[in-house]
């Protein structure tokens, strides 16, 4: 009975020790500035990218012209996804200033200087 003991104990240390690395997700979280004209452009992303490998949650924001991608940092990263996206027509871009001047309320204010 013992050894049954042991061994099993053995088994569940080995198994632990695998565990992390194929169970713990490392979750990481990513706001992309996207020119999103209607629901078309949010249904096609949501189609597309939701099967990207990686990709755990995507919230769209039509009013913000915002992705944000929460996604497994070990099975993909930031320059893939904006492949991803490049590929479906939609450049993703991590500052705003990608976005067309016309949908980016910040160019319409007068008191907006650029510091150099």
């Amino acid at each position: 009975m013992k050894k049954l003991i042991i061994f099993i104990t053995f088994i569940a240390a080995c198994f632990m020790a695998v565990q992390p690395v194929q169970a713990k997700a490392k979750k990481e979280k990513v706001l992309f500035y996207v020119y999103l004209h209607c629901d078309a452009c949010v249904q096609k992303i949501m189609k597309n990218i939701a099967f990207e490998k990686g990709v755990k949650d995507i919230v769209c924001s039509i009013d913000n012209q915002t992705v944000e991608v929460t996604y497994d940092a070990n099975k993909t990263d930031i320059p893939t996804l904006q492949k991803a996206f490049d590929k479906i027509g939609k450049p993703a871009s991590l500052t705003p200033d990608a976005l067309p001047a016309a949908h980016s309320s910040k160019e319409a204010e007068p008191h907006h200087h650029h510091h150099r």
